[in-house]
């Protein structure tokens, strides 16, 4: 995996229509796309001879995803999953909501879950109790980004590409109030820009 540390010294964003409110870059697209490469020939290599059941949990893991299937050289079935620990803002709520299950059958079948980042855990935690019970036969989870700083229960993650600080991202699949999933690279908005953008938004709800 691939340690990210977030000393300020990142490059400002520039030239994007989506970057006013991202204070710098802290993965770049380039750096993503290499990455991706390298776990897609891991997983190749790991599943070799076998098919995997590739389920993206959805929103954030799209991109992720979109990109990852197209190197793997091993056969795929695609598959989605929506579930959330989050309802708005930047950190969890820890309460899980099922909101769309996925549509294959799992049972001894490889299963690929696909983040875009592991957090505190919970969401995972829940999905892995469910998959368990369907009887596959393995289940291994990747994800873009991992920040364990956060983590309140333990997660067996086999495949990370990245491992950062607890420091609020967006970009390439994350969103903040579900904007900024399609930036192509992960940027980092401070906790100042935050509170000034929800404070935006508190004005705009007030009704004279």
């Amino acid at each position: 995996m691939s340690m990210i540390k977030d000393d300020n010294h990142s490059p400002m964003i520039s030239n994007h229509p989506l970057s006013s409110n991202v204070d710098r870059v802290l993965i770049s697209n380039r750096e993503i796309m290499v990455r991706i490469s390298e776990l897609a020939q891991e997983i190749s290599k790991d599943y070799a001879g076998e098919d995997i059941v590739v389920i993206g949990v959805l929103k954030g893991a799209m991109p992720f995803m979109a990109y990852l299937i197209k190197e793997i050289t091993t056969p795929i079935i695609m598959d989605f999953v929506a579930i959330s620990s989050y309802s708005g803002g930047t950190s969890s709520t820890g309460i899980v909501r099922f909101q769309k299950d996925v549509e294959e059958s799992l049972k001894d079948k490889h299963v690929l879950i696909i983040e875009d980042i592991v957090d505190t855990g919970l969401t995972l935690k829940y999905l892995l109790e469910t998959f368990k019970l369907r009887q596959p036969k393995s289940m291994a989870i990747c994800c873009l980004v991992d920040k364990p700083a956060r983590r309140k229960v333990e997660i067996p993650v086999k495949y990370v590409g990245f491992t950062i600080p607890n420091c609020f991202i967006l970009g390439f699949g994350m969103d903040y109030e579900e904007s900024y999933r399609n930036l192509d690279f992960v940027g980092i908005m401070d906790p100042q820009t935050v509170q000034r953008l929800q404070e935006e938004a508190s004005k705009v709800l007030i009704v004279p």
